[in-house]
């Protein structure tokens, strides 16, 4: 079954009404129909709650529970920021003077051959020809 790096911007529109929110769920639904895996770095769900926190003021703490729980259950393949993956990473971030954060998203996929699906357009805008490539918008999702 092929994989795909999913960024937690993608993930976040899952949980709140943002611009290509329609393509987020699309992918979400492809993956829960199964036709391929998802996969993220370890920090991806705590980015996720994070920015869903910040997106809204009267957020409860049940609710931001509930979506912690479910992230759990989809059952992404997580991975830890470790041997060549982490050398990968660490010159993803270098090479594109970006965070080490955005970088393990990019490097993930090219350490598993995939694709990385983002909403960061400013991501995208920082990655040389090199590490682009890897990459696609959210907006560029088509349901299977």
């Amino acid at each position: 079954m092929s994989i795909i790096v999913v960024g937690a911007s993608v993930v976040v529109k899952w949980y709140v009404i943002e611009d290509f929110r329609d393509q987020a769920l699309a992918l979400r639904d492809d993956y829960i129909n199964g036709l391929f895996k998802l996969a993220s770095p370890t920090l991806m769900p705590f980015e996720v709650i994070n920015a869903v926190r910040y997106s809204r003021k009267d957020i409860s703490p049940a609710t931001l529970k509930a979506i912690m729980e479910s992230l759990v259950k989809y059952g992404f393949e997580l991975y830890e920021l470790k041997g060549e993956y982490a050398d990968l990473t660490i010159d993803t971030a270098l090479e594109n003077n970006i965070t080490i954060y955005d970088a393990s998203y990019v490097a993930l996929a090219e350490y598993l051959n995939t694709t990385l699906y983002t909403a960061d357009e400013k991501l995208i805008e920082s990655l040389n020809k090199k590490h682009r490539k890897a990459v696609k918008h959210i907006k560029d999702y088509k349901q299977k």
